[in-house]
């Protein structure tokens, strides 16, 4: 939606004000990229400044440490532990994944997830961002849509996954089914409204040096190019997304987009999980842009061929064949 506003010309690049507030040093470059574009908006991620976001959201492992030590379990710190324990949790007779993908967006989240694990960060945002130098039909690629396809068909999520909704399968969650649920960090406040202490919240466990997942922001705050007086418009980003409105954010259940980690001593349990995790992935690792962000139809091509890959009716180069032909269809 920015990048119509970028290039119909109706909002200003925030770069100047950006300098002047040392914005970025404030920011990181993972999370800035989500509001930066070309002049002409056909690249997206990088570029000039347009927006200056003040919350964040991050796609990670929700698990119940209680459940765990029962197997004999610790959270993983290897993707390789992790797809290890997956087995162990199948062969304990329990359900090692949770999911509801009814609505198909869900599995967004798992695939992404799991790609990260697989495939350079770099390549990752050139395909979630819809900018053409990638390729959905890459090794990498292959092996991440062959992971994902092998777990399922080894039985490790819920029964008919693909027939059950969202909420009722993190409700179900809740109330003691499987061990592992890939989600998005605004579940957290509800989970522990019904687990209390007995959940955790992880970044997916490292594939390589440094941690990457799928995740956003929310509330980029733009000037338009009708604005009276810029510079007091940009005076007042820059209080909205200062320390002590991040304080203010944190202290209302949100997760601060800027040093989120330095406000979680005020918060407990998974919340807090969720402010060190989105510090940790987004200063030392890389946010990822969700996959759906690709073309205006991607969320439709992903979504059923997710659906399909899962359900075994396709194969992993099958499932990648129609990523493609929408990726390049529309990055030109």
């Amino acid at each position: 939606m920015m990048g119509q506003f970028v290039s119909a010309g109706q909002i200003i690049p925030l770069d100047p004000w950006a300098d002047a507030y040392k914005w970025r040093d404030r920011y990181s470059d993972s999370i800035l990229s989500y509001s930066s574009y070309s002049a002409d908006a056909t690249k997206f991620g990088e570029g000039a400044l347009y927006g200056l976001p003040q919350v964040g959201e991050v796609v990670g492992v929700f698990y119940s440490p209680s459940r765990l030590e029962e197997l004999g379990l610790q959270a993983p710190k290897t993707w390789d532990d992790f797809n290890a324990q997956l087995k162990t949790i199948k062969d304990a007779g329990k359900t090692p994944l949770m999911l509801g993908n009814v609505d198909k967006w869900p599995a967004f989240h798992l695939f992404g997830a799991v790609q990260a694990a697989h495939v350079p960060a770099d390549q990752v945002r050139e395909l979630g961002f819809g900018n053409a130098g990638a390729s959905w039909k890459s090794d990498e690629n292959v092996a991440a849509a062959k992971q994902l396809q092998d777990w399922a068909q080894a039985g490790y999520f819920n029964e008919g996954f693909n027939g059950v909704d969202y909420d009722s399968v993190w409700q179900s969650f809740a109330k003691g089914e499987g061990v592992y649920l890939i989600a998005g960090s605004w579940l957290a406040p509800d989970l522990m409204e019904a687990m209390g202490d007995d959940v955790a919240f992880m970044a997916p466990p490292m594939a390589g040096d440094k941690p990457a997942t799928t995740g956003g922001t929310g509330l980029p705050f733009v000037i338009t190019s009708s604005a009276k007086d810029a510079n007091v418009a940009a005076a007042y980003i820059d209080f909205i997304t200062s320390d002590e409105a991040m304080q203010v954010l944190a202290d209302t259940g949100n997760v601060p987009v800027n040093n989120a980690a330095k406000y979680a001593g005020g918060t407990k349990g998974v919340v807090a999980d969720v402010l060190n995790v989105f510090t940790t992935v987004s200063e030392q690792g890389e946010i990822l842009p969700y996959l759906d962000y690709a073309t205006p139809t991607f969320d439709q091509t992903l979504g059923d061929a997710l659906q399909q890959l899962m359900a075994g009716t396709i194969t992993p180069e099958a499932f990648l064949d129609a990523l493609e032909a929408d990726y390049s269809g529309f990055a030109k």
